[in-house]
């Protein structure tokens, strides 16, 4: 490994129509930053670039609903988040959006080398149009009646009751969400993607990969079921096409928003003044890229844009490392600002410090399973090991040296025993820059404390407040010796707490030398009382009015009782049960029902993980006409339960194929 190798590093572009929360931060920011601070401390050339995404219907819709245009809602969002990114000290060299003029240049680019390479082909399609607003709406603007469950405020590309994935034509009853108007099916065209013409490209350029388990086995499933996919849509806000024929259409934001990457880079190199700069790592094949994303990311991140650059007359950089950490949680929820069980990062960072947030996140971090964020874990980090280990060992140390030494580094005397102790501390180091090479932040923060932990031993081991009494030589050389360990400490955990080690590299006044005055300490970390936290678990448990109000959906209409002697509920055994590949709810479980065994699809994946219905009793709707979803043929329904709680299995503890009457 070229240890000064060129590095260029991204983060996922955060879409500009809402704040970030701490699930954003330790998926892609938090991470990437680290390495970041990382590359930059062993010395190699490092860029960090990412920017806002800016681009979609998700954005005219929240625009709409903020009665704001589509530029003003991102201008907010951008500033807002750009904002947040600075209090955590998210350290990009460059910071730009899909929105600025350059962006556009790119884009038009791919569209037209892989248009001409025959990678891109127009169709006409039937999509669902309103004739009250005079215009062809995307999913987002559409709800009906789902095709599997028959849920009636289904939305259009997702049913947020059962987890099924369908296209929009499919809903029955199908009417526009702004305006409630029913939609027709109408004659459109639009430019689509040939994935399937590229996925030999990718599975060639994908086989040297040593990826997460988890991403390759996804990319490899995802590569099976590669089809055509529109890249254009009938919307004002985007980039046009520049086709004539195309009058009226932008491009699909999935298209434009990763090139954002290369266009970003150009942004920045224009900004120092040299706009060819970008070409040096873009077009560099030697340049190592690592982009740091969401696991909901790797679709788009590992097969498709990957596919746009194969599809390309230049021969840009593609990705060397993709680290795609999972979810990160809220006290066993996932962040729903809509549901109040959320924490607003510029509040929060009002009480605390962006170190302690960032120490909390990397030791929890979700590299290989979900995590969570608790407030009694944040307690609990931030007293016991920033304060109780961290921030205790460099006040003692500093303390004991301006009352006993006038505030200057002693004389280190060398000793076989003293230099084992900073030969151990550099063995620590060492374990951490490899686990920051291997961007494993749960190891290095745990390493990390262990160093801590040996100085702390060293220097309680050695008690220079007894020595001092009668070697006042040899004391000096302990409090030397323990302020090259905090030296040491300082330097490796500089990546996570950067500004921690700011201040104690100021306490130091570095370089240290003999009889070199130091800066005079103080406290680096307060304890966060047990009452302040009650106090923030009681807002969390007190959420907005709106959310207080209990979402009762109305009663369906009347059935004759022979309508129901018709559903076959039976006990089913859960013999196995896994998440679905690409769906973010869907469950695929294997059920006993006595009689037979079957394949159940059921969409409670945001709500129970699949480990917990193993071995379990549930309901089913047994003579439920098989249906498919996302490439799964499922012979079933599982019955639940939704209340203001959340979601619950409905179980039965009868045996397997009982009927429940």
């Amino acid at each position: 490994m070229n240890l000064l190798r060129k590095t260029l590093i991204t983060a996922a572009l955060p879409y500009a129509n809402g704040a970030l929360h701490f699930g954003h931060i330790a998926g892609a920011y938090l991470p990437a930053d680290v390495f970041t601070r990382y590359c930059r401390l062993k010395g190699r050339e490092t860029l960090f670039i990412c920017g806002s995404d800016e681009h979609g219907v998700a954005i005219t819709m929240s625009a709409e609903l903020a009665g704001r245009t589509p530029q003003e809602q991102v201008d907010h969002f951008h500033l807002l988040n750009k904002n947040i990114f600075k209090k955590l000290n998210i350290s990009f060299d460059h910071y730009s959006r899909t929105t600025w003029p350059g962006h556009k240049k790119f884009t038009i680019q791919f569209f037209e080398d892989l248009l001409a390479n025959g990678f891109i082909e127009a169709k006409e399609t039937l999509q669902l149009y309103c004739e009250e607003e005079k215009k062809f709406l995307a999913d987002r603007y559409v709800i009906g009646t789902c095709p599997r469950c028959a849920f009636t405020e289904a939305r259009g590309d997702e049913c947020q009751k059962c987890g099924a994935s369908y296209e929009a034509e499919e809903l029955g009853n199908s009417r526009s969400k702004k305006s409630g108007s029913k939609l027709v099916l109408k004659k459109t065209t639009n430019w689509f993607l040939l994935l399937d013409k590229l996925r030999d490209k990718v599975e060639h350029w994908i086989e040297d990969k040593k990826w997460k388990p988890n991403v390759l086995k996804f990319i490899k499933g995802y590569l099976k079921e590669t089809h055509p996919r529109a890249i254009t849509r009938d919307t004002p806000w985007g980039i046009p096409v520049p086709l004539k024929e195309a009058e009226g259409k932008v491009f699909y934001v999935w298209f434009d928003a990763p090139i954002g990457y290369i266009s970003a880079t150009a942004d920045w190199a224009e900004g120092v003044g040299d706009p060819e700069l970008w070409k040096s790592y873009w077009l560099d094949p030697n340049t190592h890229y690592v982009q740091f994303i969401g696991k909901d990311n790797i679709p788009f991140h590992a097969v498709i844009f990957p596919a746009m650059e194969l599809g390309q007359n230049i021969n840009y950089k593609m990705v060397d490392d993709l680290p795609a950490n999972e979810f990160y949680n809220l006290e066993g929820r996932q962040f729903s600002k809509s549901d109040g069980w959320t924490i607003d990062l510029v509040d929060f960072l009002t009480r605390y410090s962006a170190d302690q947030i960032r120490y909390t996140i990397a030791a929890n971090a979700p590299e290989s399973a979900d995590s969570e964020f608790t407030w009694k874990d944040f307690q609990s980090r931030c007293n016991s090991d920033l304060l109780g280990k961290l921030g205790n060992f460099v006040n003692r140390v500093l303390v004991f040296t301006f009352n006993h030494f006038n505030g200057q580094m002693p004389a280190l005397i060398n000793n076989e025993e003293d230099n084992y102790f900073l030969e151990s501390l550099q063995t620590k180091v060492e374990e951490i820059e490899n686990y920051f090479e291997h961007y494993q932040l749960r190891k290095a923060v745990s390493t990390l404390m262990e160093l801590v932990h040996i100085a702390n031993c060293y220097f309680d081991s050695r008690k220079p407040w007894t020595v001092l009494k009668q070697d006042r030589v040899r004391a000096g050389t302990i409090i030397a010796y323990s302020l090259k360990a905090i030296e040491v400490i300082s330097r490796i955990a500089s990546p996570i707490i950067p500004d921690t080690a700011t201040q104690i590299n100021t306490f130091l006044n570095l370089p240290l030398e003999e009889n070199k005055t130091l800066n005079k300490p103080h406290v680096l970390f307060t304890k966060i009382e047990d009452s302040q936290i009650e106090e923030e678990i009681k807002k969390m448990q007190t959420p907005s009015p709106d959310f207080l109000k209990p979402q009762i959906d109305p009663l369906k209409p009347f059935i004759d009782i022979g309508d129901f002697d018709k559903v076959d509920l039976r006990v089913g055994l859960v013999l196995h049960a896994e998440k679905v590949a690409k769906s973010k709810k869907l469950l695929r479980l294997e059920v006993d029902i006595g009689l037979e065994k079957r394949q159940v699809l059921s969409g409670i994946g945001l709500e129970i993980a699949p480990e917990e219905l193993i071995g379990k009793k549930v309901v089913i709707i047994a003579n439920l006409k098989p249906i498919t979803m996302m490439g799964l043929e499922s012979s079933g329904m599982l019955l639940s339960i939704v209340d203001g709680s959340g979601l619950k299995v409905l179980t039965a503890e009868l045996s397997p194929g009982s009927i429940v009457v």
